[in-house]
């Protein structure tokens, strides 16, 4: 078979604009186009700036072919994810880590669900995907641990073209004075641990520099109850200056990294971490706490702590923009992290794994329940009558969620794969 008359198309559950796994899948794609492979993205739900880039997850189900190659971006379970099961594609994993379901205990308990469900339903695919990559070493050794038996690494060469953008203007003359800038870029939830950032800035602001503030950039989307948290603090503490700015186009993106003068993370979970390598390639000096797969990002780059007592952290703050010798030392090693990063070979590393996948022989042929499509049909339908007529779903006598209504669509049974 050639590499003409083969597909090698990517499924995942929403493709986000300007987030890391939706310009991986992007990246991902254009190699897979260069190469002369056909190569569609299918999601289960799209931001709209994208959405002429993709296709209705279930359009894959027509588009499905046996010597086809499917790579599943797995980071929590859907329907567009079992779908991707069903199929006699051979599969490829992408995993990009799901958060630990503890993070959302006491702010969002449908979150607490999906992350719990999406890590039984991973180990489902440990023998139905051909071959297993993790973006990072510590997602992989997450996969071995599950007992996949073909794993492996695929780096994340980050795109920064995103970032060579005109900055947003008035954002820039906004917060481009003599403030001191320190900056976060990540969604706002429990993990990236939030209020850490704002107690660290708080003791720095009182005993080191009262001309200075907290930027914290990134979407609260789902997550409105732990932003509510986060500006209660802000008030309890009498903290000023501390910006949640929520999520931003690529133009003012670009321009929160020209005026930060640092930035900060105190993030528990993460696998990988894009926003610090930004950060790098915009030479802002990274300080991040040492926990997941933060310290293999940053790779001897920017200075990482290993205890979140705050008169600590405000003290490093304080000593790297301060000391313009070890601020200096610390763009180097930052420099030269990202160098290493850049100088992989993602393409030459992903068309590796889809020849590997295509010469390797056939796994057995993989089970789902008996009635799998009929029921992705029947929720389907319910889907339809929620949006069409409510009231008639309201009526629906079909289980409960929690005693808050009738189940949703989208959370289907965790043994709709077998």
């Amino acid at each position: 078979m050639t590499t003409r008359n083969i597909a090698v198309h990517q499924i995942l559950a929403t493709l986000g604009y300007g987030d890391a796994i939706g310009n991986e899948a992007l990246g991902i794609q254009r190699t897979l186009q260069d190469a002369g492979y056909a190569s569609r993205i299918y999601v289960e739900t799209v931001d709209p700036r994208l959405e002429e880039r993709t296709e209705d997850y279930r359009n894959l189900i027509d588009d499905s072919h046996p010597d086809n190659i499917l790579i599943h971006h797995f980071s929590l379970g859907s329907r567009a994810s079992r779908v991707a099961f069903a199929l006699p594609d051979r599969m490829i994993l992408a995993y990009h880590n799901i958060t630990p379901a503890h993070f959302f205990l006491d702010v969002r308990s449908p979150v607490v669900v999906q992350c719990f469900s999406g890590r039984r339903e991973l180990g489902a695919y440990a023998e139905r995907c051909a071959l297993a990559l993790g973006d990072s070493a510590f997602n992989k050794a997450e996969l071995d641990a599950l007992g996949f038996p073909r794993t492996d690494v695929l780096p994340v060469v980050p795109d920064f073209t995103h970032l060579d953008v005109t900055p947003h203007r008035w954002l820039a003359r906004q917060f481009d004075d003599d403030a001191t800038n320190i900056l976060f870029v990540g969604r706002v939830i429990p993990n990236k641990r939030i209020e850490d950032l704002i107690r660290f800035f708080h003791v720095y602001r009182r005993r080191y520099n009262r001309a200075s503030r907290l930027l914290l950039v990134g979407s609260h989307d789902l997550f409105d109850t732990y932003r509510d948290a986060l500006a209660e603090l802000i008030q309890r503490l009498g903290t000023p200056d501390v910006h949640l700015i929520g999520h931003v186009s690529n133009e003012e993106l670009t321009a929160f990294y020209d005026i930060a003068d640092l930035f900060l993370s105190a993030s528990e979970h993460e696998g990988f971490c894009v926003p610090l390598i930004e950060a790098f390639y915009k030479r802002i000096p990274v300080i991040a706490f040492a926990a997941a797969a933060v310290p293999a990002t940053m790779d001897g780059g920017g200075v990482l702590y290993d205890r979140k007592d705050p008169r600590h952290v405000a003290s490093l703050i304080n000593t790297v923009l301060t000391d313009a010798a070890l601020e200096d030392q610390v763009l180097e090693a930052q420099d030269a992290a990202l160098a290493r990063l850049r100088a992989r070979d993602f393409a030459g590393t992903l068309l590796g794994f889809v020849d590997r996948v295509r010469a390797a022989p056939r796994l057995p042929e993989w089970r789902v329940a008996e009635d799998f499509w009929s029921r992705q049909e029947q929720i389907e339908r319910i889907e339809e009558l929620q949006v069409f007529r409510p009231s008639a779903f309201e009526a629906l006598p079909c289980g409960t969620d929690q005693g808050r209504g009738p189940v949703r669509p989208d959370v289907a049974p965790p043994d709709a794969t077998a």
